[in-house]
């Protein structure tokens, strides 16, 4: 480089670093934090001690101290460089964030509605402030609270039935040798997915009919029944039937996801387990569900932020009077009070609290995951 090069290259050694680099630094600086934890024991003149005995002697917030540096990603420093190392990125990035900004940053302004005595004559700016007198409303109806509670019971069920199954579906599915049978059974399990709920439900309700229904007839033929039952007119029922009514539709769809990750896992380590003794058993236990246990997660925390969503359509078009106080789910009951009486405010706020629970939900589970070392969200 010539001296009148160097005089133009006036970037700071920071500027000169490549990604790359620092990156390598981070790595380096990690290993040499693990190898200094490790120090106080291997100075103690007995070097026969192995690596997993001096781990075992470090304490809970240590290993998850080691194990957050090992799984944390390297970080680059945003300067003028990298911008324009990386502009072609961004520019494509624009339209999507004018998309979520239009569509679901700008919408958030409606929910002044929440903390107003909203009339649409006198909109948003007219309207009368009155604070939190509507929160205090709906959580002063007992009504709401049945709707909170039958929201809540019926999304965790769902989370539950839906992740066992999943995972056990993609389990099994993967240990099928045969591609013929496989993609047949894959084919099958997916078509549920793209029903409408309205066919969904018909099914449903052939199924449990009094009248012919399949569940009833096998239950009568094999004494389990003395007579048909009418399974819509047991409340202790209907969150079970909307429980297993959305593993028959989604299970198919949420493997998909379970499978792919199982592909990744390296073939090398079935290999090693069937030489240790290792059944079809033992491989699903010991090397698949770790394998996938980064995306089970993921995964995880994504759905427990989706537990109050746990959907309008099939509560709505099972329900009945006899099973009301256990079918209205929030969805419903903003229906019924906030787009039917026209109380856009007491609709807002309900949507403000679904929200909120999320939020904190999401905020939790990530909390729990970041506390034990595992992936997370953020």
């Amino acid at each position: 480089m010539t001296d009148k090069d160097k005089e133009k290259d006036n970037r700071t050694p920071e500027e000169k670093k490549t990604a790359e680099e620092l990156a390598v630094e981070m790595k380096v600086a990690s290993i040499k934090r693990r190898q200094l934890a490790y120090s106080s024991d291997s100075s103690s003149g007995n070097p026969e001690k192995t690596k997993e005995e001096l781990a075992a002697r470090l304490s809970w917030k240590e290993k998850r101290k080691l194990k957050a540096e090992r799984l944390a990603e390297p970080k680059v420093e945003l300067n003028r460089r990298t911008l324009r190392r990386q502009k072609e990125l961004l520019l494509i990035t624009i339209p999507f964030v004018l998309y979520g900004f239009i569509f679901y940053y700008l919408p958030l302004g409606g929910w002044i509605m929440a903390f107003q005595d909203y009339e649409p004559k006198d909109g948003l700016l007219g309207s009368e402030f009155v604070g939190l007198d509507v929160f205090r409303y709906i959580f002063g109806e007992e009504s709401f609270l049945y709707a909170f509670r039958n929201t809540l019971a019926m999304g965790v069920i769902n989370l539950v039935l839906s992740f066992v199954f999943a995972i056990g579906f993609a389990l099994l599915l993967n240990e099928v040798r045969l591609r013929g049978p496989k993609k047949f059974a894959q084919t099958v399990s997916y078509l549920p997915h793209f029903l409408s709920w309205i066919i969904v439900v018909g099914i449903v309700r052939d199924m449990l009919s009094m009248d012919h229904g399949i569940v009833n007839d096998l239950l009568v033929r094999f004494d389990i029944l003395d007579k048909p039952m009418n399974f819509f007119s047991k409340p202790d029922l209907f969150w079970w039937i909307v429980g297993f009514s959305n593993v028959w539709k989604e299970t198919g769809w949420n493997s998909i996801i379970y499978l792919a990750a199982i592909t990744a896992i390296n073939p090398e380590m079935y290999e090693a387990a069937a030489l240790d003794g290792a059944g079809r058993f033992g491989k699903m236990w010991h090397v698949t569900l770790p394998g996938i246990k980064p995306t089970i997660f993921i995964l995880l925390m994504i759905n427990i932020g989706n537990v109050l969503n746990v959907g309008f359509e099939i509560q709505y078009l099972l329900t009945n009077a006899m099973i009301k106080k256990v079918s209205e789910t929030i969805d419903i009951w903003v229906l019924y009070w906030g787009i039917g009486q026209g109380d856009f405010s007491v609709g807002t706020a309900a949507g403000i609290f679904k929200s909120v629970v999320s939020i904190i939900l999401i905020y939790l589970a990530n909390s729990a995951a970041k506390a034990t070392g595992e992936e997370r969200l953020f």
